[in-house]
């Protein structure tokens, strides 16, 4: 298949997975993220850091400090990193970690920056090594150094580069190398979101949609969001589709229920891959433990994508358990599955 189309089971996959694709790009980016800190929901102590070191900041006409942001897919680091250069005034530079395979891509850049001017990295925990070397002195000391030739002819120029601000987002905290972590100012992790939050990004979302929604149909849907902003949206989009064609237009707690039903979300929020997950562990390796490497050849997905996407919300809802041999189904996943082995856990 050509890699720049997207079959529908792999788009159907980055629904739950949190990823972002083209459409939600022209839409979902511009007219459901927040643009400032007020309308900002959930996450209150990172937010209340954030306001303190912006207003901090601000009186001492001073650029932040560099931030890292960790936690699962979706729960809003870029959407803060967005926040904080329209708060500060400030130009923001996207890019990954995979986009940077060279140091003359990082330094590229960098020598664009101009003061106050911020890059936002994610998945920082997936620089090359070297590239995340020549982040350490544009970091500590505004500079990089670059050197001209080889062998005896080596000659090295410490290039100055305008203070920027460096906010770096990952879901693998703890594959950061230390000397890069202890280079970051404010240190924030993201936690899945609380009911409350998420009702009321959901009203502002369905009002910002045009979708009529009642207290019952918006409780429905928050109960398979998975305790994040991203799936909530994408699944009030789907939500959306399917009330404009199949019903009045309106979304209820039966419309939410035949609308998610279709995309294969149950009741708490499981996709088809994480029933699979929870049942190879069961089924092929007795409710294990067992290792995340096995787990992933068995499904044929990569170990990555099972630890980043999928084991965080399981592990969050108590359905799996880490052992120091492996991962375990714990009893409520045997009885979430309806299975009759729940008793004899």
């Amino acid at each position: 298949m050509n890699e720049g189309i997207m079959s529908f089971s792999s788009f159907q996959d980055k629904i739950m997975e949190g990823a972002e694709t083209n459409d939600d790009l022209a839409s979902e980016l511009v007219s459901l993220r927040p643009q400032t800190m007020s309308d900002y929901v959930g996450q209150k102590d990172t937010v209340l850091t954030l306001e303190i070191a912006m207003a901090a900041a601000k009186k001492r006409s001073e650029p932040l400090e560099h931030i890292l942001f960790h936690g699962p897919p979706g729960l809003g680091k870029t959407t803060l990193a967005n926040i904080i250069a329209n708060e500060m005034g400030s130009n923001l530079t996207v890019t990954s970690g995979p986009a940077l395979e060279k140091g003359g891509d990082l330094v590229g850049i960098l020598t664009h920056l101009a003061e106050g001017d911020i890059l936002f990295i994610d998945e920082i925990h997936r620089l090359p090594r070297p590239v995340e070397e020549f982040l350490y002195s544009a970091m500590e000391d505004f500079a990089v150094d670059i050197v001209f030739d080889k062998g005896v002819h080596a000659r090295s120029h410490r290039f100055r580069l305008n203070r920027f601000v460096l906010i770096g987002a990952t879901t693998r905290v703890g594959l950061i190398s230390a000397p890069l972590r202890d280079r970051f100012g404010i240190f924030r992790g993201l936690d899945f979101y609380e009911p409350a939050d998420l009702e009321t990004i959901a009203k502002r979302s369905a009002d910002l949609l045009g979708l009529p929604m009642n207290n019952e149909g918006i409780h429905t849907l928050i109960g398979r969001a998975r305790g994040t902003p991203r799936i909530l949206n994408r699944l009030l989009k789907r939500v959306r589709d399917y009330a404009q064609v199949k019903g009045d237009g309106r979304a209820d707690r039966q419309t939410v229920i035949t609308a998610l039903e279709l995309e294969g979300i149950d009741s708490i929020g499981l996709t088809p891959l994480d029933r699979r997950y929870i049942k190879t562990i069961i089924d092929f390796y007795s409710g294990g433990p067992v290792g995340i490497e096995a787990i992933a050849a068995t499904l044929q997905e990569e170990a990555d994508t099972l630890v980043d996407v999928v084991e965080p919300f399981l592990l969050k809802t108590g359905l799996i358990i880490r052992t120091s041999s492996g991962r375990k189904a714990t009893s409520s996943a045997y009885m979430h599955l309806g299975l009759k082995s729940a008793a004899l856990f």
